[in-house]
């Protein structure tokens, strides 16, 4: 430190050098910008400016790296490094000819410095190469529009084929950038406007090209298409066009997010209005759409999922969640519209079966995005004002829109749900509906005193007055799909022990009855599948019960018909066939009791949880076999592809839990490879729950420790099987998810050098050193066989050459441990590192002074392998320096290694 203890900015700039050096650019950039504050004089300011130019181009921050150097340029313009560096940033930008002129001046500069002269051979050819495409794109992209946009053109063959060529064209940036200068858009709108299905396809697909990662050209697109054409274009009948079109918003709304990240950063505060301008502009149009009675079905639902995917933070680090609450102020009550929509009602709204399960999804997301308690109040006000405005004083469908209102809130934002609940009159109407002779109305009522019974808030009120109404409901209605809803929130109120045997709500057997009755609705194709779902939603509750889950697995067309159900476009059933399939394999959380507690509650005669016999471990293994013989891996398989707001993380959860229980035998794990679990599991180990991302990394690694990894993970999947794996070393992990993320890294890194690396990249080298000093001694043993695998990479040998590091000695005294496949993965490691190094041979006799006892213990082994390790690691060290050599021959060394070169039966 200077004087008074400041440090100066010339120390600064040799920190921020030292970190370069070092690689770690983010920090030598922050020692930089430092120095600059403390720094008064021109050049000296100059030279940091460079350097900080050399950061952002290691950082690939290419516009800053760009103004950076012009900066220290502006200082002293013969600073060629300086000029240098503004040219490869140009380059990056796309700017070819002001890159080209930095380069000459540096040329000139230093006529002699080859380096300069490579370089601006290699920009002068990349120029001449994009003039030549550009010039031969320009009559192309021409051509093109011509062919598709020709009124009398009949040749349909034709233009499919040019509209093919414009989206493979907008593939590449000089392709996109030409199509988007030659009045393309203007010309992609007209294609637009055709309302030909397979014009507007190839216009969406170009246009979602020209907007990808590049915010300007997405900002000018917008505002010549207009946020009212794009939302028009979404409410289209044709599917395939509103999806192409939802795709195209989505990529909208990334690129000007991208920016609106960006300049957080900057201080063009200009340019921060601009972008939330528009992303506020689709967004308004968006929630217009929703209740827009001429939108098509599909279009409300691709709008519903683009707001889930656009609006709420995506993390909670991000500190910013403005867009939420603009879009309650804005849109809570047009969300509410779909919510409320009761189907086949006059004048009601188009909507799909999965509508109103996202809205649902929407109104969670944007609930659990409030951060403190008046934005929750806000929200339960507008939620109770639109309840209020339905059921006060209204007609018949009034009220039945506002109790629709109701179980809509219930499946999202559960506590907005209660609220609502509670106003006054809506839980008597709910029960007086109940009763109705209208089925539509019945159906309505029904279904929200079931999401009631939901939640136990109010379940006891509801088991006090709705179950009588219930078992009325379910003996005497005329209608299956009545019946089928009653008995489940028959069920709901039924299950409410949970897995405890002793907590039976309902009288012996009437469980079965009611399961057998669930089953029976399921296979019968006859009826409406929105009906059967709630088949399924029952069996979720009566599961809990282990005698239904010996009757379910052994129905095989109740299993095939959940299946189907699992796999069709209704995906609102996702969650309870997850459930019902986490009750069957029995992968929910046990709760151990406490043995004294338990002597204590027998004491006082407390209630003791029990459990059925037949959810011992026997049942449960044979249970998961009926199941994969059914097939429930290609189920849970599609369940997963879905791009769906109903495979919330919750649910993503129950899958990852049943994957793990279908893996934990080691002969089944070849059969959920083989029907696509192995697949499956990656995208679950990446994204969801804490507890869902570990469930499914463990269930990746068990499968990567019995089979051969490349054959279960062909291609680039292995690659991603790394990082969930990677996952399960983390301290908070159990032991056992510890010891398994080890053994699977060890067989990856037993594949190739691509492997390890990706396992470095990872982080992971610290933590398998940190399990090799574990107690037990089977992690202690994973680990070391693990890094014995690693050590075939350059990076880790180096570690062991590393001054000042214990692990060297680690090897050599775990080499002469009693454990034996400690000592073989051990001595291999030292076999393997002293052949590649003969440094490392010199320092083993410096690391502990028990080495040749154990070297001579490893030669006079029982074991050949110990044997075979031990005089490799002699021979490499009698190889590598003399006085080494010196050592061993002066003590047994020579006498042992006598009588085994005399031994026949070990060649």
């Amino acid at each position: 430190a200077g004087a008074g203890g400041q440090v100066t900015a010339g120390q600064l700039r040799e920190r921020g050098n030292a970190l370069f050096h070092a690689g770690e650019h983010a920090a030598a950039l922050a020692a930089y910008t430092e120095a600059l504050e403390l720094c008064e004089a021109g050049l000296e300011r100059a030279v940091l400016h460079r350097n900080r130019a050399a950061c952002h181009l290691k950082l690939e921050d290419y516009a800053k790296a760009e103004a950076d150097a012009s900066k220290a340029i502006e200082a002293d313009g013969r600073d060629v490094k300086a000029l240098f560096r503004r040219s490869q940033a140009l380059q990056k930008l796309g700017c070819l000819d002001q890159a080209v002129s930095d380069l000459q001046r540096c040329v000139s500069l230093e006529p002699k410095n080859k380096a300069f002269q490579e370089a601006l051979r290699a920009l002068g050819s990349s120029m001449h190469e994009k003039m030549k495409t550009m010039s031969c794109t320009d009559s192309k992209v021409e051509q093109m529009f011509r062919i598709l946009l020709d009124p009398e053109g009949q040749d349909t063959d034709k233009k499919q084929k040019a509209a093919q060529n414009l989206i493979v064209l907008a593939r590449e940036e000089a392709g996109a950038e030409k199509i988007f200068q030659s009045d393309g858009v203007r010309l992609l709108t007209q294609l637009l406007d055709t309302a030909k299905a397979e014009l507007m396809l190839a216009a969406l697909r170009t246009l979602a090209r020209l907007c990808s990662g590049h915010r300007s050209r997405t900002t000018a697109i917008l505002a010549e298409l207009g946020a009212p054409r794009l939302s028009a274009v979404l409410g289209v009948e044709h599917e395939q066009v509103s999806l192409s079109a939802c795709n195209l918003l989505h990529v909208m709304f990334d690129s000007l997010k991208e920016g609106l990240q960006k300049d957080f950063r900057g201080k063009e505060d200009a340019v921060v209005l601009d972008s939330s301008k528009d992303l506020k502009l689709l967004i308004k149009h968006l929630l217009e759409l929703l209740a827009l009675e001429g939108a098509s079905a599909h279009g409300r639902d691709n709008a519903l999922n683009l707001l889930i995917q656009v609006v709420p933070r995506k993390s909670p680090k991000e500190i910013n969640n403005s867009l939420s609450l603009w879009v309650i102020d804005q849109g809570l009550k047009k969300i509410l519209e779909v919510g409320s929509t009761v189907c086949g009602a006059p004048g009601s709204l188009p909507v799909t079966e999965n509508s109103r399960m996202s809205a649902s999804v929407l109104l969670s997301k944007l609930y659990d995005d409030l951060k403190c308690d008046a934005e929750r109040e806000n929200f339960h006000h507008l939620c109770e004002d639109y309840v209020r405005s339905w059921f006060e004083g209204q007609e018949l469908t009034g009220k039945l829109r506002a109790i629709q209102t109701v179980s809509c809130l219930l499946q999202g934002p559960s506590d907005a749900g209660n609220r609502v609940l509670e106003l006054e009159g809506i839980m008597d109407g709910v029960l007086s509906l109940c009763a109705s002779v209208c089925e539509a109305h019945q159906l309505v009522a029904v279904e929200a005193l079931i999401h009631a019974a939901d939640k136990a808030k109010r379940a006891s009120f509801i088991i006090a007055n709705g179950v009588s109404l219930l078992k009325e409901i379910y003996k005497h209605s005329e209608r299956d799909s009545i019946r089928i809803r009653a008995l489940v929130g028959l069920c709901k109120l039924g299950s409410a022990g949970g897995t405890d045997f002793s907590m039976k709500q309902f009288a012996e057997g009437s469980t079965m009855k009611l399961a057998k009755q669930c089953r029976k609705w399921l296979c019968n194709e006859a009826i409406d599948a929105g009906t059967r779902r709630w088949a399924v939603e029952g069996l979720a509750y009566l599961t809990f019960d282990a005698d239904v889950k010996e009757e379910f697995v052994e129905d095989k067309a109740a299993m095939q018909a959940m299946f189907c159900l699992a796999k069709s476009e209704d995906r609102s059933v996702l969650y309870a066939v997850a459930s019902t399939l986490v009750n069957c394999t029995n992968s929910y959380d046990h709760e151990e009791p406490d043995p004294q507690m338990l002597e204590l509650a027998k004491y006082a005669k407390q209630h003791i949880p029990e459990q059925h016999p037949k959810d011992k471990p026997d049942f449960v293994k044979r249970r998961v076999r009926k199941l994969l013989t059914a097939g429930v891996v290609s189920a849970l398989a599609c369940m997963v592809k879905s791009e769906n707001p109903a495979l919330t993380n919750s649910c993503r959860e129950l899958i990852s839990r049943v994957f793990l229980a279908l893996v934990e035998e080691a002969e089944d794990r070849g059969s959920v490879v083989a029907q696509g679990g192995g697949k499956a599991l990656i995208p679950l180990s990446l994204e969801g729950t804490e507890v869902g991302q570990t469930k499914a990394a463990q269930a990746l690694a068990k499968i990567t420790i019995t089979s051969n990894p490349e054959m279960a993970f062909p291609g680039e999947r292995i690659y991603e099987v790394v990082r969930p794996v990677v996952s399960l070393l983390h301290l908070q992990r159990t032991g056992l998810e510890n010891f398994e993320g080890l053994m699977a890294l060890t067989n990856l890194a037993s594949i190739s050098e691509r492997l390890r690396q990706k396992i470095l990249k990872e982080k992971a080298v610290p933590m398998i050193e940190g399990y090799m000093f574990e107690e037990h001694e089977l992690i202690r043993l994973a680990a070391t066989e693990c890094m014995c695998n690693m050590a075939m990479s350059k990076e880790v040998q180096e570690l062991f050459l590393a001054e000042g590091s214990d692990r060297l000695k680690l090897m050599v005294l775990y080499s002469g441990e009693e454990d034996e496949k400690l000592r073989r993965a051990a001595s291999g490691t030292l076999a393997m590192l002293t052949a590649l190094h003969p440094l490392i041979c010199k320092r083993i006799p410096q690391v502990t002074v028990h080495w040749l006892e154990i070297l001579q213990a490893l030669l006079l082994s029982p074991s050949i392998e110990l044997q075979h390790r031990g005089a490799v690691v002699v021979m490499n060290m009698m190889a590598s320096a003399r006085e080494v050599a010196e050592q061993l021959i002066a003590s047994e060394m020579l006498e042992i290694l006598s009588v085994l070169a005399k031994d026949q039966d070990k060649p």
